[in-house]
């Protein structure tokens, strides 16, 4: 029986790992986004079963997951750039920022929430690897289902809570109860003045016309098969409500179209990240 306190990434993470990689490999440059650090902590063999799903992709999956990653990660820049040193990334997973930004992240103390399990192996894996755990990457282990306090793990590990701060979900609410994610935002709302969080979240597949649609619920098949269904979908209403009623009174929303827009605008390729994913934006 497999350790649980060091159980690898679940297929989606390796997936996603695979898909930023393969951005890099196969689609025509100039790149939206470059990672093809993320798939070495991957064993081969793992790496070799996701890389068989890519073929059943939707066309523009590694456009989606570029323009999502790319505004992250614009957006730290930003608010480095503005002072902010603290950056919080819940469900992290096989996120590489530390690895592939080292300038950046040394302005920065970096904290990678995740479930304890696969945070074990990550930890693991980075220092076979030779990465290491920097000093200035604190890995916080954290089941968000189990009702519990991420904000006092963070403290723990380091977080002054008294200072403000990004903090960063994506591709993860689709994977939690509408619970787990109002508890989430409610424990963000109660960071310091100044903060900044970005949220990504799935529609309602009824609320999308054609490709967009048909991408959809090819992600949510093979998110089932692979054991890791999307249990929760918010129309951009109810994603401001929740928001509000976490105590934010300054949030809105980014749709997807238009992150698209601003980032394949220019391409002559054709390259198009399908819709279905909105983001979260608010300040505390």
């Amino acid at each position: 029986m497999a350790d649980r306190r060091t159980e690898a990434p679940d297929s989606t993470a390796v997936r996603v790992a695979l898909w930023r990689a393969m951005h890099v490999q196969a689609d025509p440059s100039p790149h939206v986004f470059e990672d093809e650090i993320g798939l070495r902590p991957v064993a081969p063999t793992m790496a070799g079963a996701a890389a068989r799903t890519w073929t059943r992709a939707p066309p523009a999956g590694s456009g989606l997951l570029s323009w999502r990653a790319r505004f992250i990660e614009d957006l730290v820049v930003e608010q480095a750039g503005q002072g902010v040193d603290q950056y919080v990334i819940l469900g992290a997973r096989l996120d590489t920022f530390a690895q592939r930004r080292p300038e950046l992240a040394s302005r920065l103390r970096i904290f990678e929430v995740d479930q304890p399990g696969p945070q074990a192996w990550k930890r693991r894996r980075l220092i076979e690897l030779g990465c290491g755990i920097p000093d200035r990457l604190r890995l916080v282990p954290v089941d968000f289902e189990a009702s519990e306090s991420w904000t006092e793990q963070l403290t723990a590990a380091g977080f002054d809570p008294g200072r403000p701060a990004v903090i960063v979900s994506t591709g993860v609410t689709m994977y939690l109860t509408k619970d787990a994610t109002d508890a989430t935002l409610r424990q963000i709302a109660s960071l310091a003045p100044g903060s900044t969080p970005a949220q990504t979240f799935l529609l309602p597949a009824e609320l999308l016309d054609g490709a967009d649609r048909s991408g959809l619920q090819a992600s949510a098949k093979g998110a089932r098969a692979s054991g890791t269904p999307f249990v929760s979908f918010y129309t951009t209403q109810e994603m401001l409500a929740l928001a509000r009623e976490a105590g934010f009174t300054d949030a809105g929303n980014v749709p997807g179209a238009l992150l698209a827009e601003r980032y394949f605008a220019d391409r002559t390729d054709g390259l198009r990240p399908s819709g279905g994913e909105d983001l979260l934006m608010a300040t505390t």
